[in-house]
C-alpha cells in the first residue's frame, strides 16, 4: 500500500489529507520510486491555497528523492536500485511511493543523502538559473537578495559569493542577521521599505545594486526598484506578501531605464537536457562544497499539516522535508 497526500479543496493546511492507495506499475517511460525524502517548497503552500493554478482534486509536491524499484517499458537510462532525485514535478511528490518520468530523474552521488537531495534540488535549480541565466552574476556584481535565511536565499547567498558578487542580504528580523553573516553576506539589512534605498546607497557609496532578487512581492516591490542603479535588473520571482501591484511601464524609464523580469523555473527547464544540466550543476556545487544543504525541520508524511503550518508561519529557517 502507498500513502499519498491529497488535496480536494483549497484552503488552510487542514485541507490536506493522507490517504492509502494500491501500489501501481510504472507506465511506459516511467520509473517507480520508493521515496526516502520529500522536499517542501513555498510554491506548495501557494498551490494549496489556490494561488498557483492547480486543478482539483490533486496531489501535492514537486521534489523528492529515493530508490528506483521498478522500470516501465522503454526505460534505458536507469536501473533498479539507482539512487535518484527530481524537481519540478509532475506534481505528487507527497507520497511514500510514486511513478515518475525516467528522463527527468537525476542520479545522485553516493556522497549525497536523500534528505539533502530533497532539500536542495528544487531550490538549487532555482538559485542556478537566477544567478547564471536571469542575471549572470560575477566578480564585482552588487546584488540585493531578500530572504537570505530561507531555503532559496541560503543557497543563492553561498553561490553568489563563490561567483564573486558583493551580496547585500535582506532579512525580516534581527534574529536572522547572524545567519546571513554566516552565509557570507557582505552587508545585512533588516527589511524596512522606507529606508532600504538609502541604506543601499550608503553601503555601495552611491552605486546602488546591479540586480535585486525579490521573492517577497507586494510590500517590497517599490523599495526594490529604488535600490537599483540605472539600467539595473529587477528580478521578481516570488510573492510571499502577495503579488506586486501592476506597473506602469513609464516608471521603469523614470527610475533609470530599469529592466523588470518575472522568471519561472518551468521556463528555464523547458527541455530534458536543460533540466539535467541545471540539476547536475547544483549537485556538482554541493559536491564541491560551494552549496551546503540546510534542513531546518523533518516531519513525518502524516504530519504534513504541521509542516505547512510551520512553513507558512515562518517558524523554519531553511529547507524542510517530509519523511514517508
Amino acid at each position: 500500500m502507498v500513502s499519498v497526500v491529497r488535496l480536494n479543496q483549497f484552503g488552510n493546511p487542514d485541507v490536506l489529507r493522507v490517504e492509502t492507495i494500491d501500489r501501481q506499475l510504472p507506465e511506459k517511460g516511467e520509473a517507480w520510486l520508493t521515496q526516502s525524502s520529500i522536499g517542501i517548497n513555498y510554491l506548495d503552500v501557494m498551490q494549496r491555497k489556490g494561488l498557483a493554478g492547480l486543478l482539483l482534486p490533486s496531489g501535492l509536491g514537486l521534489e523528492g528523492a529515493g530508490v528506483v524499484s521498478y522500470l516501465g517499458e522503454g526505460v534505458s537510462n536507469l536501473s533498479v536500485g539507482d539512487r535518484v532525485a527530481y524537481a519540478l514535478g509532475p506534481i505528487g511528490a507527497y507520497a511514500s511511493e510514486r511513478g515518475f518520468p525516467a528522463e527527468r530523474l537525476v542520479k545522485l552521488p553516493d556522497t549525497l543523502s536523500f534528505d539533502d537531495a530533497a532539500a536542495v534540488l528544487f531550490k538549487g535549480i532555482t538559485a542556478q538559473y537566477l544567478l547564471k541565466t536571469t542575471y549572470p552574476v560575477g566578480p564585482g556584481t552588487i546584488m540585493l537578495l531578500y530572504g537570505v535565511a530561507g531555503g532559496v536565499g541560503r543557497l543563492m547567498a553561498q553561490w553568489a559569493k563563490h561567483l564573486g558578487a558583493f551580496v547585500i542580504g535582506v532579512v525580516s528580523k534581527s534574529a536572522s542577521v547572524s545567519v546571513a553573516e554566516t552565509l557570507g553576506c557582505d552587508a545585512v539589512l533588516v527589511f524596512d521599505p522606507t529606508r532600504l534605498s538609502k541604506q543601499v546607497a550608503h553601503i555601495t557609496q552611491g552605486q546602488m545594486a546591479d540586480v535585486v532578487y525579490d521573492p517577497i512581492g507586494r510590500i517590497s516591490f517599490e523599495a526594490s526598484l529604488d535600490a537599483l542603479r540605472p539600467r539595473g535588473v529587477m528580478v521578481s520571482f516570488g510573492a510571499s506578501s502577495g503579488s506586486p501591484a501592476p506597473v506602469e511601464v513609464s516608471i521603469l524609464n523614470s527610475k533609470g531605464s530599469l529592466f523588470l523580469t518575472r522568471p519561472s523555473l518551468a521556463a528555464h527547464t523547458t527541455t530534458v537536457e536543460e533540466y539535467q544540466t541545471r540539476a547536475n550543476d547544483v549537485l556538482n556545487a554541493v559536491s564541491a562544497g560551494i552549496l551546503t544543504p540546510h534542513i531546518a525541520g523533518r516531519y513525518a508524511l502524516e504530519d504534513v499539516i504541521s509542516a505547512h503550518r510551520d512553513l507558512e508561519a515562518g517558524l523554519t529557517s531553511g529547507g524542510i522535508i517530509l519523511l514517508p
